[in-house]
């Protein structure tokens, strides 16, 4: 196990480039499937949860290639095997895209019941939904979700709730269906809008991804490509907070500003300076903050609301703020789970229910730290690099999971950050 000694109070100044995101990427790898052909991706994060969907590819008999230049060549026309087992997905909640995409290239899926950070119930029922509307025969057995279909055929389908995950998989069956399938309430991220666009690189028709109705053509011929996944919008936004926490200067290269507006808006409300520039190549985001932040409220909503995976990093910028910050939690029921390790450093939080109150203390001290899950990871780095003294940041594992190189660069921002390997 590896663990992160911190020393805080440095100040981050510098520039950074963003990797591919985790989220894309999770969805665009299975999605590849669907090809029957050679697929190249490029900006591809070398995270943790890549690494297992890689090695799921090739235990189902998929050949795997990693690029030079850190990209991945995937083909799918060795694939013998439609049963994903419990010890490839333990670890990992996005093994679940490979539902809709094997079912949708061969017509039959085993895929168990995916495991992942525990922050909150995040059930597939809408996605068991959406695959039978399409026509597929879909059951769960002993914690594995097994699908089969002689033939899809295209639906009106409506979800309950805007989900994500539900979005995508419906998407992948749909594109191999016959017909027409309208999906009405999805999910207008990012990643969905990515996923879109790479199936239409395959030569699919999908339209209207990042709305709420998306009609997809089914039943196209779908060849190989080669296709560059967009910024993680999350981990900008991560650096964007620790730039902000420790009253840094940092500038963040290879981004999408408007995946960032929800962020951009909470930090400028605390008076940090957000400025947005155009090189002529990319688009890059400038953050600085010379004094101690402001209060704000936030309420958690999807996208373009403000993101759950970055409340947690928010909540331990706004412990040191100035005055109290509120906090309410709409997407998860258990995202609150790194508050204690706040309060071991100082910081004066309460939780009641969904809800959190953050009154800011001038100085947070440095403790030994225990992250529960990705995003929690994240907030006790935040906090340890505003912190004065030391800190041991552990179960670093989750981190691993989203961010790539992450102390390589933290520390060519000025971070005093080591990472000890036992």
């Amino acid at each position: 196990m590896a663990y992160y000694i911190i020393n805080g109070g440095n100040r981050l100044e510098g520039s950074v480039t963003v990797s591919g995101a985790k989220n894309a990427a999770l969805a665009i790898i299975p999605a590849a499937i669907l090809a029957g052909e050679s697929c190249r991706l490029e900006n591809l994060p070398r995270i943790e949860d890549v690494n297992m969907l890689e090695h799921i590819l090739l235990k189902i008999g998929a050949s795997v290639e990693s690029t030079a230049d850190g990209g991945m060549r995937i083909d799918p026309r060795g694939i013998s095997n439609y049963h994903v087992t419990f010890d490839m997905v333990s670890k990992m909640r996005a093994s679940y895209y490979l539902l809709g995409a094997l079912l949708g290239r061969y017509g039959h899926a085993e895929i168990a019941l995916p495991g992942g950070c525990a922050i909150g119930q995040r059930p597939i029922d809408q996605h068991i939904k959406g695959l039978r509307a399409l026509g597929a025969e879909v059951s769960i057995e002993h914690g594995i979700v097994k699908a089969k279909a002689r033939e899809l055929v295209g639906a009106d389908i409506y979800l309950d709730m805007a989900s994500v995950g539900a979005t995508i998989n419906i998407m992948l069956a749909a594109v191999a269906a016959r017909g027409q399938t309208i999906i009405s309430n999805a999910a207008k991220e990012p990643h969905v809008v990515d996923t879109a666009n790479f199936l239409n690189m395959m030569g699919a028709q999908v339209k209207g991804a990042g709305t709420d109705i998306i009609r997809v053509n089914g039943g196209m011929r779908l060849h190989g490509c080669t296709y560059a996944i967009i910024p993680d919008q999350i981990e900008a936004g991560t650096y964007m907070i620790a730039a902000a926490a420790t009253r840094g200067d940092v500038v963040l290269n290879n981004i999408i500003p408007t995946h960032l507006e929800a962020i951009s808006a909470k930090l400028m409300e605390s008076g940090v300076t957000v400025f947005e520039g155009d090189d002529g190549r990319e688009f890059y985001m400038r953050v600085s903050c010379d004094n101690r932040p402001r209060a704000v409220n936030i309420k958690t909503l999807p996208y373009p609301g403000f993101p759950t995976d970055l409340q947690q990093p928010m909540m331990a910028m706004l412990a040191k703020a100035d005055g109290n910050s509120y906090i309410v939690e709409n997407i998860f029921e258990s995202r609150f789970n790194h508050v204690s390790e706040l309060q071991r450093m100082g910081a004066n939080i309460n939780v009641n229910g969904r809800t959190a109150t953050v009154e800011g203390t001038k100085s947070l001290a440095g403790a030994p730290l225990y992250a529960s899950d990705l995003r929690a990871g994240a907030a006790l780095i935040v906090a340890a690099l505003s912190a004065d003294g030391r800190s041991e940041v552990h179960n670093v594992e989750y981190i691993d999971r989203g961010y790539e190189y992450l102390e390589e660069k933290l520390r060519a921002l000025g971070a005093d950050i080591t990472r000890v390997e036992e």
